[in-house]
């Protein structure tokens, strides 16, 4: 299959120099690569910038109300497990009117790919701050500053017991489509938080890990097996240290040849180490920001186990189908 067998006939609405471009370029060659039918694809979402994403895809689609595309997709996929299921929602969508839904499809464990947007701004609502936008931002609903303290995405997936999460940079399309291959691969929620620049209300929000001439120092790109190695030379690892004052462990930078140099495993069951990771880099710039797939265990399914539960209850059941349980009950009713 091609990319171009994934592109709908709608015009794409995005604004010119939007990261969402990027993203839904990925997801059409993701699409391609992973080989499922379109007509076996459903792409959900809420409100948004982002959450067009249904209309330039040539699957079945759903544009939801605000907040509720998770609901939808957990609908969905629970109804017909046969079909792949991908969530479409920014970081306002996703992590405020719709954060319940957020957190307990994650805690479920539903098979969907959820590819969460976040520009630290609501775009499509003209540039008010958002969930993850930094404290003391500057916005047209927080012209003195937001004093909140803004989400770290990671933090949330990860509390919420999340088998499955990676970020990506929308300039970096083929690290984009590999954690998009990897979350339709893996048999569960899938997060992948897609770090995306808002050119009209935001610009430059990720620059200092989106500029080419930066990235490698700034940013460090996780493969499972691999060792942890970054910077314009892969000169620079990342080891694991404890703190002697707190007995806390936290990651170190040092040099690529230390033995200490960690390799990634996505598959421990243990988060410690994955949430460590994730945090890096996100409330101060001492470390890199991962990217990649950060975590990625297996675990039973929501729908899985919605759909097993309602095949044993059926199976013992002395009425199998509707007709049959209104059959007697119309006759337990004459009696």
């Amino acid at each position: 299959m091609q990319a171009s067998d994934f592109k709908s006939d709608q015009y794409v609405r995005f604004c010119p120099g939007c990261g969402d471009h990027a993203i839904c370029m990925a997801l059409q060659k993701a699409m391609a690569q992973i080989g499922i039918p379109t007509h076996q694809v459903a792409v959900i979402s809420g409100i948004g910038c982002s959450s067009r994403m249904p209309h330039y895809l040539n699957t079945y689609g759903f544009n939801t109300i605000h907040g509720r595309g998770g609901a939808i997709a957990t609908g969905v996929k629970t109804s017909h497990p046969e079909l792949t299921v991908w969530q479409m929602s920014g970081d306002g969508d996703c992590l405020a009117i719709g954060g319940n839904h957020f957190i307990h499809e994650i805690r479920r464990n539903v098979d969907l790919n959820v590819c969460m947007f976040n520009n630290r701004i609501y775009g499509l609502t003209k540039g008010q701050y958002s969930p993850t936008s930094p404290k003391g931002f500057v916005s047209k609903s927080s012209p003195f500053g937001t004093v909140e303290r803004p989400f770290i995405p990671a933090e949330l997936v990860l509390g919420a017991r999340g088998t499955f999460f990676a970020r990506t940079l929308d300039v970096d399309v083929p690290t984009t489509v590999d954690c998009l291959v990897a979350a339709q691969q893996h048999k569960g929620a899938s997060i992948v938080e897609c770090l995306v620049n808002c050119v009209i209300f935001n610009n430059g929000t990720h620059a200092w890990i989106a500029d080419r001439e930066q990235r490698a120092e700034h940013s460090i790109i996780l493969k499972h097996g691999e060792k942890m190695l970054f910077g314009a030379n892969n000169d620079k690892g990342l080891a694991v240290e404890i703190d002697p004052k707190t007995f806390v462990p936290r990651i170190i930078v040092v040099a690529a040849d230390d033995p200490r140099v960690l390799v990634h495993d996505a598959h421990q069951q243990d988060p410690t180490l994955h949430r460590l990771l994730a945090l890096m880099g996100q409330e101060d710039h001492d470390l890199p920001v991962a990217l990649g797939v950060i975590r990625n265990v297996e675990a039973e399914t929501y729908d899985e186990a919605v759909n097993k539960q309602i095949a044993d209850v059926r199976a013992n059941a002395k009425a199998k189908t509707f007709d049959e349980l209104t059959a007697t009950l119309e006759t337990v009713y004459k009696e």
